[in-house]
């Protein structure tokens, strides 16, 4: 059985352009794509478009573990929404909710069946608090 999705957010103090912009160019998402300081994401590529292909190198720093996060768009509506499928199947969705001078981002995912629920929303989680760090620095 399928369970519900779980969903993760925080809210960013800047504008959606910025939030939308370091969520989305590669350049920015080497930065900030890790769930943990001993983690880096030390490459990434988005091609922004229905079809289109996100690919993020997630590795320990110390070169013990890594993988490649992989999934294609669904749908992409520029500082709205992206929705993507990820490799293994599972669907998620990120909402950019423009509140003046501050962006709420909420992402939506499906969990895994690997791993428990609360430590796959505390890897979303970090990594989102690890974006949000990065935009308002």
């Amino acid at each position: 059985m399928k369970q519900a999705p779980l969903t993760v957010q925080a809210k960013i103090s800047s504008d959606v352009h910025k939030v939308w912009n370091y969520y989305t160019a590669p350049e920015h998402i080497t930065k900030w794509n890790f769930a943990d300081p001993s983690w880096h994401c030390p490459s990434a590529e988005n091609d922004l478009k229905a079809g289109g292909k996100y690919k993020a190198r997630m590795e320990a720093k110390d070169g013990s573990f890594g993988f490649d996060f992989e999934a294609v768009y669904s749908e992409v509506l520029p500082e709205k929404k992206l929705a993507f499928t990820m490799e293994d199947g599972r669907e998620a969705t990120v909402l950019f909710q423009e509140l003046g001078n501050e962006t709420n981002v909420i992402i939506t995912f499906d969990a895994e069946n690997e791993n428990p629920i609360e430590m796959q929303i505390g890897g979303w989680q970090s990594i989102l608090d690890q974006f949000k760090k990065y935009t308002e620095g």
